[in-house]
């Protein structure tokens, strides 16, 4: 773990980044390490130095870094020479990620979707949802939500939220009419009873929606949690005006918030459900659209992308839900593990009660409020500097952001908790010396 005297890694390890990347790279500006090798819930840089993993590539790798069940299953695939890449043509693989996906997480919770394979990130996968959406309806509208985060693509874009990244497109962004998420306003005020009273006024201004989209969970966005009362409204106000209902479960999805699915249990029926990121389960760029079979109106090719079917994604997201999905025995670990973050984000919000403004999220995607990025981005420097890799989210990143592998063991989740309160006593410290100087 953290040895304070191991020295850090020297400028000359990253002059190939300096002089050939894009200076628009980011993460690796709050983590200068060169990474070397993955394992469990631990990354290792080049020098051998580990570092637990609350970010796991956003949420990327639910199940830790080079899970052995998918690992194993994807060698003995390129072992034997399986079908790389195959555009959408049929294979083998494709064929056994989907009765997999149809035997063990559909039918099982009662839903019947259409399965469409976009490009390969969770934007593509926006993207097409929000195309359908206007093929089926006949309409341009889009209603997305405040610190909403749908992807960095120009139609994804349209439906983000947050400022810094909408300044990239330098063109602009239309077709979306963006409205206030659940508790935007603070308690007391409906606000999908303002969506509603909009939609129905002919002098509202907001024209007849062909969809709305929401995350149950908002990850980028800060970890805001809608309540099932709250999207079970929007549901019916969808309804009403004749859009479709869409999900963006691609950061809350495939376990994070304690099922596999974020709005399991909640009595909600979307027309669309969006998911990347953890369906492959290893890391490996795969996106999917759960569409409603009546409203599978695509025309052949009329949305493609040459990467979606990516062949090793297939193999590694059958083995994960062959590994996870098979019973409720990990969803139920899951659960209790989600508890467990809570319970420890918790007692670091009691120690620091005037700067820790309380614990966001749900399951294993849980953060601590801590005001501003005055406070979260020295956090995040010196529990890098310890040994965890943590990052911030939010509007103003105030939320120190927690994505732990699900499967994380209770010993590194212990260990990752107190590195993180030692750095939040180590800032907390400082900015108290330096308000008393």
């Amino acid at each position: 773990m953290y040895d304070a005297e191991t020295p850090a890694q020297t400028p000359r390890a990253f002059a190939t980044f300096e002089r050939m990347e894009s200076k628009v790279r980011s993460y690796s500006r709050s983590f200068p390490a060169v990474f070397e090798r993955a394992e469990g819930a631990w990354q290792f840089d080049k020098d051998g130095r580990g570092y637990i993993d609350f970010l796991t590539g956003c949420s990327v790798l639910n199940y830790g870094h080079n899970h052995p069940a998918m690992k194993q299953a994807l060698l003995d695939y390129i072992e034997h020479n399986g079908v790389t890449h195959s555009l959408d043509m049929h294979s083998r693989a494709k064929a056994e990620f989907l009765e997999a996906l149809e035997a063990k997480i559909l039918k099982p919770r009662g839903m019947t979707y259409l399965a469409q394979f976009t490009g390969p990130t969770g934007a593509n996968a926006v993207e097409a949802a929000l195309k359908l959406s206007r093929k089926v309806t006949g309409r341009t509208n889009v209603i997305a939500f405040t610190n909403g985060f749908h992807g960095v693509t120009l139609g994804a874009l349209a439906a983000t939220g947050n400022r810094h990244h909408r300044s990239g497109a330098h063109t602009p962004l239309n077709g979306v009419t963006r409205m206030p998420y659940d508790g935007y306003f603070g308690e007391g005020v409906d606000t999908a009873a303002q969506l509603d009273k909009m939609l129905s006024d002919p002098s509202g201004g907001v024209d007849a929606p062909a969809a709305i989209i929401v995350e149950a969970v908002q990850g980028e966005g800060g970890l805001n949690v809608a309540s099932a009362e709250w999207l079970q409204k929007v549901e019916k106000i969808a309804r009403k005006h004749g859009a479709l209902f869409i999900i963006d479960d691609i950061q809350a999805g495939c376990g994070r918030t304690g099922s596999f699915f974020s709005f399991e249990g909640m009595g909600l029926n979307p027309d669309i459900v969006t998911m990347a990121k953890s369906l492959s389960g290893m890391g490996l760029p795969m996106a999917l659209v759960l569409v409603k079979p009546e409203f599978d109106q695509w025309k052949p090719g009329e949305h493609n992308g040459t990467f979606r079917g990516n062949c090793h994604a297939f193999v590694t997201a059958k083995a994960a839900i062959d590994t996870f999905w098979s019973d409720d025995a990990f969803e139920a670990d899951v659960r209790r593990q989600g508890e467990r973050l809570r319970k420890g984000l918790q007692e670091i919000a009691l120690k620091h009660r005037g700067v820790v403004k309380g614990v966001k999220g749900r399951g294993m995607m849980r953060g601590l409020d801590v005001g501003s990025a005055e406070i979260s981005d020295p956090v995040v420097d010196e529990a890098f500097r310890r040994g965890l890799i943590i990052e911030t989210s939010g509007a103003h990143d105030q939320i120190l952001k927690v994505l732990a592998p699900l499967n994380i063991s209770d010993a590194d989740l212990d260990a990752g908790l107190e590195i993180l309160a030692d750095s939040m006593a180590e800032v907390v410290g400082r900015r108290a010396l330096g308000s008393a100087a």
